[in-house]
């Protein structure tokens, strides 16, 4: 049952198309002018909202006009008229995300507008943030939020995060949020040989080496005014990285082979699958280049913390196909609920990865997706494993990756991470005293 509010000053077509909606079994109330509706609105929320253009004390733009960031916004906006003419015009000044209807209203009209504003086109019809996010999850509107703050900055941003989680998909994110009108040059520090990777990222002159045959322009100049994406970059050979140091402490490159300084202009945003600790036992990213690369760090929630946009990316992947394909298979609420309960260690990815192989493999006959009775890879069950019970292991070294995993997932908030790991404060600032990791912080009576 959907809930609406008819907002219109024609007693007679309010009367009828109530009664309408009432014998459809939706929940149906009326407004007969801009501030009675802008004040249900206020109290109110509802599911769509039909709205005529002429009211008697102004028009019902003055009621979008009110609606823009109310916390009560809407779910739909329809525009009633009794003149196809103004559709078009109408639309152009409101934009492609409001439905039109015309007077006379009839029931299939109805029946259309309420089969469009369903909970599962609603997810299909989501936004993409900044053009290239899907979620509606708390954790990403934490992150959304994170992306805004940093694009009106200059500052390099590293992106941190599991395997799948779309790390390069941020960065465009950052990308686009700030404006700029340079471009998103990405390059993937892993995939570059030792020997190329500095005439990549800073350029060559002619003949610095065997094969240079012509002057190259680095990665860093092609991305001017913009974003260069350094995917994997803990990947990147240490005896590079004093190299990169310079260039992000004085904006300037020297071309392989070159003498000159070439001034550059762009932000570095950085990316890796490592955690915390890793980099700090890994070795692999010197502590002054982290420093640099890391002015504003991301950590990007892996899947399995923010399942319920599990049905919103699942049911766009597959609309996705079905365009491709022209078929029109669904997605079934136990197929949805299997979604979910799994743990997708190869985050978004693994999800995309699996969606296809069901559509490949389900009866063009059905009308439902067919999911394999095993969703893991052999990827994803190794990755599962590889945190979790290993031979050898005590139950006091489980327990304390287990606490450090998590605190560094939640940025060190200890009252957090004890919530999380179901102990109290107390306990865990005991057991972090015993590693010898919280030497400085009493301990909470």
């Amino acid at each position: 049952m959907a809930s609406i509010l008819l907002v219109d000053d024609d007693e007679g077509f309010v009367q009828a198309t109530r009664t309408l909606l009432e014998m459809l079994g939706h929940d149906a109330r009326s407004a007969a002018s801009v501030a009675e509706a802008n004040a249900i609105l206020q109290a109110d929320q509802f599911d769509i909202v039909l709205l005529d253009l002429m009211l008697p004390d102004g028009s019902g733009l003055h009621v979008l006009d009110a609606l823009n960031g109310s916390r009560k916004q809407p779910g739909h906006i329809a525009i009633v008229t009794g003149h196809p003419t103004v559709k078009s015009l109408v639309k152009t000044v409101c934009g492609p995300n409001i439905s039109y209807l015309i007077k006379p209203i009839d029931i299939e009209q109805i029946k259309a507008l309420i089969e469009k504003t369903s909970p599962e086109q609603a997810e299909i019809d989501a936004p993409r943030h900044f053009n290239s996010l899907i979620g509606e999850s708390p954790a990403m509107r934490e992150l959304y939020q994170m992306i805004e703050r940093v694009a009106q900055t200059r500052a390099n941003v590293l992106l941190q995060g599991e395997s799948g989680v779309g790390k390069e998909l941020v960065a465009r994110a950052i990308h686009a949020a700030g404006g700029s009108q340079g471009p998103f040059v990405a390059a993937n520090c892993g995939a570059l040989s030792r020997e190329l990777i500095g005439s990549e990222l800073f350029g060559h002159e002619k003949g610095a080496f065997t094969g240079a045959v012509s002057r190259k322009i680095g990665l860093f100049e092609q991305a001017k005014g913009g974003v260069l994406f350094l995917d994997e970059v803990t990947e990147m050979p240490i005896d590079m990285q004093p190299t990169l140091l310079r260039v992000l402490e004085t904006n300037k490159v020297i071309r392989v082979g070159g003498a000159e300084e070439i001034p550059v202009d762009c932000r570095v945003v950085s990316a890796t699958n490592r955690t915390q600790q890793q980099l700090a036992e890994d070795e692999c990213l010197r502590e002054d280049i982290y420093f640099r690369l890391a002015v504003f760090p991301i950590q990007i929630p892996p899947l399995r913390q923010r399942r319920e946009d599990i049905p919103l990316l699942a049911r766009r992947f597959l609309q996705e196909l079905n365009e491709e394909n022209g078929s029109a298979f669904g997605l079934g609420e136990n197929n949805l609920k299997r979604l979910q309960d799994y743990d997708w260690p190869g985050n978004v990815r693994e999800l995309r990865h699996a969606i296809h192989r069901a559509f490949i493999m389900t009866d063009p006959a059905q009308s439902e997706l067919s999911l394999p009775d095993n969703l893991a890879s052999p990827f994803a069950r190794e990755r599962q494993g590889s945190p979790g019970l290993q031979v050898g292991k005590t139950i006091e070294e489980m327990e304390r990756e287990l606490i450090t995993l998590t605190l560094a997932q939640l940025d060190g908030d200890k009252r957090r991470a004890a919530d999380m790991l179901g102990i109290s404060l107390k306990t865990l600032y005991n057991r972090l005293n015993s590693y010898g990791e919280n030497e400085n912080t009493e301990t909470p009576v």
